[in-house]
């Protein structure tokens, strides 16, 4: 199924979706290839393509992975966090945010699918060469996101199952000495296909030119 969304409507509703993920209905690994081949076409660095693409969909594996998530999440959730002034929009959106994450956390092993990203070698201590680094696969990492919103599907971008990455990688026998996890993430089709614009703070507050 395609959306037929232009390239700005992908572009601006491409939400993190956890509350619409459809537990109940399989993704087909075509649907996955072919999303994965448009992601392929984001730039590397040097052209080097060294990623490589973990898909789970074994039960007994994603409730061992949703557990390792699952452990570091809920000393997350009990923490701060940055706090807002009153009349800031971010801080009437967070206990939205807050409730949907917590239902991914409950949820996260009933999804159909997720995947872990990697790239080949490990992320240097300097600044520069993280930003090299992780530069060759987060771009394909956003276009294959924005190929399941195109398609119907959704995902969120997560990160916290890192603290264990040498057990995952184990259990998935990904060589932990030759490539590094980016993230976690769940795949599925969207209860609906009707997602909107999300309210940001204006671009002017963040833009910069020539100085500071």
């Amino acid at each position: 199924m395609n959306l037929n969304l232009s390239a700005d409507e992908v572009l601006t509703t491409t939400r993190a979706v956890r509350k619409r993920l459809d537990l109940e209905r399989p993704v087909e690994r075509e649907v996955l290839l072919e999303c994965l081949d448009l992601a392929l076409q984001a730039p590397t660095g040097s052209n080097a393509q060294g990623w490589q693409w973990m898909f789970v969909t074994d039960p007994a594996k994603k409730k061992a992975i949703a557990d390792y998530y699952g452990a570091n999440f809920d000393k997350y959730i009990n923490l701060e966090g940055v706090q807002y002034g009153d009349d800031d929009l971010r801080t009437g959106q967070r206990d939205g945010v807050r409730s949907s994450a917590t239902y991914l956390r409950e949820h996260f092993h009933e999804v159909p699918v997720m995947l872990i990203p990697l790239l080949e070698g490990r992320p240097g201590r300097s600044g520069g060469t993280q930003a090299g680094f992780w530069g060759s696969i987060l771009p394909a990492v956003w276009s294959f996101q924005l190929a399941l919103r195109s398609r119907g599907l959704g995902s969120a971008w997560t990160t916290l199952h890192l603290s264990y990455e040498a057990e995952v990688a184990e259990l998935l026998g990904i060589p932990p000495d030759r490539y590094s996890q980016a993230g976690l993430f769940p795949i599925a089709y969207t209860k609906g296909t009707d997602f909107q614009p999300a309210k940001r703070l204006p671009a002017e507050q963040f833009a910069h030119f020539d100085t500071w």
